[in-house]
């Protein structure tokens, strides 16, 4: 695969945006509450999801979205708008009026590999969007269909390499492309993008594709079925719903570790009270026993953070982001 996107410089974000900037001004004159924080929340929520109905981005947002809707007393509506690694669903929180009514799920592919990657960056993270809370992560695997004579991931590298530009892999963000290229070491595939996990999928079985890295609902249904074969997993740890896959590190492939993490933000300038309430209803959310069971379920770790830790946690993950591509010297088409 060949790649060609140059990585631009940190971004910074100003010292007083958002949520900061409303707690700062009520501190230093004593405003009032604006109304629409005091009563908030007085009407559904819209939560943009970046992925098409079916996989576990999917899932897992209406996991956490119906138990939300408990605490909140009001519905959280989710909204699927995939496509553009997750530009589509960003841009339209962005441009949203910053009342905590329209939420994104933001991942590292949206909110890091995009503005890290794109010559001209279609957003700033830092700039235009509010942090609210981490929600958790997925687990990730390597999945091959069971046709293909590869059972093992050396096998499959040891296959690409001896048919340059024979097969082709998928990838429905920039951090799935990312993994792959990482694991591939220069050897050649033709890279195919789509909206989401599910859809390629549907590729990987009908044989028009062989190689994807897929978040556990869809894999562990296709795996349990014989229709499709996961090599590895990229987490540090085994997952409890497919066992008997290794992890990257037990096969020396310890760079490729990943941790697909997920949090919600919303429009830059949200009232600080807002971001408090939906931060700490979140984190309530995130440790009730059954949610955190359900996401299980779908391979999704669920955990929630202070919004200062998990504005901390991103901008680390930012930073992390940049420096692997520089190091590695990943290029992106």
């Amino acid at each position: 695969m060949r790649h060609a996107w140059p990585t631009p410089r940190a971004l910074r974000a100003p010292w007083l945006t958002g949520a900061r900037l409303w707690l700062a001004l009520g501190i230093a004159i004593g405003l009032p509450l604006p109304a629409a924080a005091q009563s908030f929340p007085s009407k559904p929520l819209h939560l943009i999801v970046p992925s098409a109905p079916g996989g576990s981005a999917d899932a897992s947002m209406r996991i956490v979205g119906a138990a939300l809707a408990k605490r909140l007393g009001q519905q959280v509506l989710i909204e699927n708008r995939p496509g553009a690694d997750g530009i589509i669903a960003a841009q339209a929180v962005a441009g949203a009026p910053a009342d905590g009514y329209t939420l994104l799920m933001g991942s590292n592919t949206a909110m890091v590999a995009v503005p890290a990657l794109r010559p001209s960056p279609p957003y700033d993270p830092f700039k235009a969007f509010t942090p609210i809370s981490t929600v958790g992560h997925f687990t990730i695997f390597l999945m091959v269909p069971a046709s293909l004579p590869a059972r093992t991931t050396k096998e499959l590298l040891d296959l690409v390499a001896a048919n340059p530009g024979k097969y082709s892999s998928a990838s429905s963000n920039s951090t799935s492309e990312l993994a792959m290229l990482q694991l591939l070491g220069g050897r050649e595939v033709v890279n195919v993008r789509y909206k989401g996990d599910a859809p390629a999928f549907n590729d990987l079985i009908g044989g028009q594709i062989q190689m994807m890295f897929s978040t556990a609902v869809t894999a562990q249904a296709f795996v349990r079925d014989g229709r499709a074969r996961a090599l590895l997993t990229a987490q540090s740890q085994r997952s409890s719903l497919l066992p008997d896959v290794p992890t990257a590190p037990e096969l020396g492939y310890g760079a490729l570790t990943l941790r697909a993490w997920v949090g919600i933000f919303g429009p830059a300038g949200m009232p600080a009270p807002v971001v408090t309430r939906l931060n700490r209803e979140l984190q309530q959310v995130l440790a009730q026993a059954d949610v955190r069971e359900q996401l299980a379920a779908v391979g999704f770790e669920g955990y929630g953070m202070p919004t200062a830790q998990f504005s901390a946690y991103y901008r680390q993950q930012y930073d992390n982001f940049v420096k692997l591509v520089r190091e590695k010297n990943i290029k992106f088409d």
